[in-house]
């Protein structure tokens, strides 16, 4: 299993400790074998728990030029239209729609940029640490912003990734920094334990969102966006 380089404090430390209190519990099975023998499996299994979140699997990025592609894994929370928020100041005014995805324990938690993107500026936000599930988590909750500047199939527009910590979630990993570029797929951080990610879109005639509430995704694998002829997509919605 291969782990990410953003958790080897917890999961070398972790190793470490585990080890040691193994060979413990180990040494004092002559006293009583069946305790301690409970009591090492028990420390290699929570071990096993903790690395396992830090798993790195590889993904088979999808070469459609015209994709974009989820920027982490977990169930879509919610899609929404959003008019005369912050974040549309970024997108000119106009309107964006919002794809939120929650993220539980059991998820890889890494991050992947959902397109080829160049880092316009990113912005960290102090707060609080409730239920990524909640409304208030998106306004509230500790949260690290990037906005983007996205280009899909020689097209270019703005975009916004957003890390949001949970309850669980106490620290967001992020390598992005302004002028920084990433590829469609590629890594740029994580957040550590159930967690929140949203991604912000232009609401435009030729991005068509291709997911929907309840969905299953996987980062830098499952299309939640695509770029569309502009006239077949007149055609579709006469």
């Amino acid at each position: 299993m291969k782990l990410t380089g953003y958790g080897t404090k917890e999961w070398l430390g972790g190793g470490i400790l585990a080890l040691i209190l193994i060979a413990v519990f180990l040494f004092c099975m002559q006293w009583n074998k069946t305790v301690f023998a409970l009591l090492a499996g028990l420390t290699a299994l929570f071990y096993f728990c903790i690395a396992a979140f830090f798993r790195d699997p590889n993904r088979k990025i999808p070469e459609e030029e015209n994709i974009l592609v989820s920027p982490a894994d977990g169930v879509i929370r919610d899609i929404e239209l959003l008019k005369n928020e912050p974040e549309n100041q970024f997108f000119e005014g106009k309107d964006t729609v919002r794809v939120g995805i929650f993220l539980s324990v059991l998820n890889v938690h890494l991050n992947r940029a959902p397109c080829d993107i160049e880092v316009v500026k990113t912005e960290y936000r102090e707060g609080h640490y409730h239920d990524a599930r909640s409304p208030l988590a998106s306004k509230e909750n500790e949260a690290m912003t990037i906005f983007c500047r996205s280009e899909v199939k020689g097209k270019t527009f703005p975009a916004i990734i957003r890390q949001i910590s949970g309850a669980i979630a106490k620290r967001i990993v992020c390598k992005a920094e302004p002028e920084s570029k990433y590829t469609k797929g590629e890594r740029f951080g994580m957040i550590k334990f159930g967690s929140r990610t949203e991604l912000f879109l232009p609401a435009e005639p030729w991005l068509e969102v291709t997911v929907k509430i309840g969905d299953k995704v996987y980062a830098g694998e499952t299309v939640v966006a695509r770029v569309v002829e502009t006239e077949k997509k007149k055609q579709e919605n006469a």
